[in-house]
């Protein structure tokens, strides 16, 4: 959250939280105290404050971060009548952070959090070189973000359904409503090359169709408080089930064969959309593109009836363009865009 805030902008506008005095531990340090609680004696049985080196306040973590990550400086103005709550919508829209997450967060940082013990030292002591100081575990957040090794993030927070969920594979006599477009096309390529496509889709690489309907969309679903597009990929290349991608979730995986995406946008129902692979038996690719909805309620008909029309527009354009880029990858080769390329794609406009 820290590292988008100060990110995109330059100046901001918080609650008087910015004041508030934090004590912040590494990850690294974190880890090290609990493997070492395991050898404690078996009669310690207490709580242990822990934290890291320096206490500082928000507005020094974020001018912190700024210099690390060789940002000009910020400039933050704390005004007094903001409140977290409407501070915790405004990170919500301008972050991956879930607007579920980000207000109750929001509402905590009025709190101080500074050690008033340092026990744990009489059974872990310190390291040698002390523990990690604020600017060097930034250093190697970023080296990890740099590095594409980051495991976890905020925008992996999934918003998990009830087990009595429907399920695309569900039979028809499983009950309640399905809508289902489906469109199937020939590909003149081998499922290789298409599928180099289908898992490079989204985040920096976009969505093959009708831009401007896709960001007017996912800025509607921040306002909203859902994730909208700018959760991006944690990968620019490979996808895993339980990534997050733009305000999709890879729900399940079968390598050249299907990509299974489950919408976490705010919608009056649950929807997916599947990108799947099949030879014909004249041993043609097959390409065949799956959205599925199942409505809660009213609205979710209604909703299922007012976007249909669009679908032409954005799936068909999608499928089209898709199709396209894969048969412009050479045999053996990759799709034509780079990670340092993105947004520059051929055929985005169709």
């Amino acid at each position: 959250m820290l590292r988008y805030l100060t990110e995109r902008l330059p100046v901001m506008v918080t609650p008087r939280w910015v004041e508030s005095r934090i004590q912040p531990i590494s990850v690294r340090d974190v880890l090290r105290y609990l493997v070492g609680s395991a050898t404690m004696p078996p009669e310690v049985n207490r709580g242990f404050d822990i934290g890291g080196p320096e206490v500082l306040t928000y507005r020094q973590m974020m001018a912190a971060y700024a210099r690390t990550a060789g940002l000009k400086p910020r400039r933050i103005i704390a005004l007094p009548l903001l409140t977290p709550s409407l501070s915790g919508h405004w990170v919500g829209l301008v972050t991956p952070v879930p607007n579920s997450i980000a207000r109750p967060l929001m509402e905590s940082l009025v709190n101080e959090v500074v050690c008033k013990e340092h026990d744990i030292a009489t059974y872990i002591p310190d390291p040698d070189g002390g523990l990690t100081d604020f600017h060097r575990a930034v250093e190697l957040a970023l080296q990890r973000i740099h590095d594409r090794r980051v495991t976890t993030s905020w925008s992996s927070a999934a918003t998990v359904g009830a087990p009595s969920d429907p399920l695309p594979g569900d039979p028809d006599w499983a009950g309640g409503s399905l809508y289902v477009d489906e469109r199937v096309c020939v590909v003149n390529a081998t499922p290789e090359q298409l599928w180099s496509v289908i898992e490079g889709i989204g985040g920096g690489h976009g969505w093959y169709s009708w831009r401007l309907g896709w960001w007017t969309r996912g800025l509607v679903d921040r306002l909203f408080g859902g994730p909208g597009l700018r959760r991006g990929r944690r990968d620019p290349f490979d996808l895993a089930v339980g990534d997050a991608l733009d305000w999709w979730r890879v729900e399940d995986i079968e390598d050249l064969h299907l990509l299974r995406l489950r919408a976490e946008m705010r919608l009056p129902g649950l929807a997916w959309l599947e990108l799947i692979i099949d030879i014909d038996d004249q041993s043609r690719t097959l390409f065949r593109q799956r959205a599925l909805f199942h409505p809660q309620g009213p609205a979710g008909g209604l909703y299922w009836a007012m976007i249909y029309p669009f679908h032409g527009l954005v799936f068909g354009g999608m499928q089209r363009n898709i199709a396209h880029e894969a048969e412009s990858v050479p045999p053996g080769g990759t799709p034509s865009w780079r990670p340092t390329r993105a947004g520059r794609r051929r055929g985005f406009s169709r």
